[in-house]
């Protein structure tokens, strides 16, 4: 004798489905975790975030991880082969070479020494170009060798290290 398909859908169903139960599935209860593993995250839970990223920067020496993964995210009309590194052209090496070589674009600009008879100059250059008062700007040209400024484009930089240079003061990009 033939059955229809619903009749075999309502006999299927009728074994999935428990007299004490409503729904025809459900997910089984969650597993107890070990005690040391609660410990573990209660502990986590506690942590502001500023400690989070030091248990982060600390696990990844720790562990010896140099780079933390990239996860793309692909978007409709996004090409796989235009994602970095999955360029598989015949050229292969040379390509490859040429994508990896990335001119840098922020600088941090480094004093070296400058002319004492030129210190008044180049504290005030300083102060032009950063916010510093100038007390703090007198101390760092002081500590010569030092950072005056960090993260600068590379055209600001040049112009920088021209009007120091002018100043009297030696600056390096670095």
């Amino acid at each position: 004798m033939l059955r229809s398909p619903f009749s075999l859908l309502r006999l299927t169903r009728s074994y999935l489905i428990r007299p004490e139960s409503t729904s025809a599935w459900s997910p089984p209860p969650p597993l107890d975790p070990s005690p040391r593993v609660s410990a573990i995250v209660d502990d986590l839970a506690g942590l502001t975030l500023l400690e989070l990223a030091d248990l982060t920067e600390t696990l990844r020496t720790q562990l010896r991880i140099d780079q933390i993964p990239v996860v793309a995210v692909m978007t409709p009309g996004m090409v796989v082969g235009g994602l970095p590194g999955s360029n598989k052209s015949s050229s292969g090496g040379a390509a490859s070479a040429a994508e990896e070589k990335v001119e840098k674009t922020a600088f941090d600009l480094k004093l070296e020494s400058f002319d004492a008879a030129s210190k008044i100059k180049i504290i005030k250059e300083v102060r032009s170009f950063t916010d510093l008062g100038l007390k703090e700007a007198k101390d760092l040209v002081e500590k010569t060798p030092a950072v005056i400024k960090k993260g600068v484009l590379k055209e600001e930089a040049e112009k920088i290290v021209e009007k120091m240079k002018l100043a009297g003061a030696k600056v390096v990009m670095e």
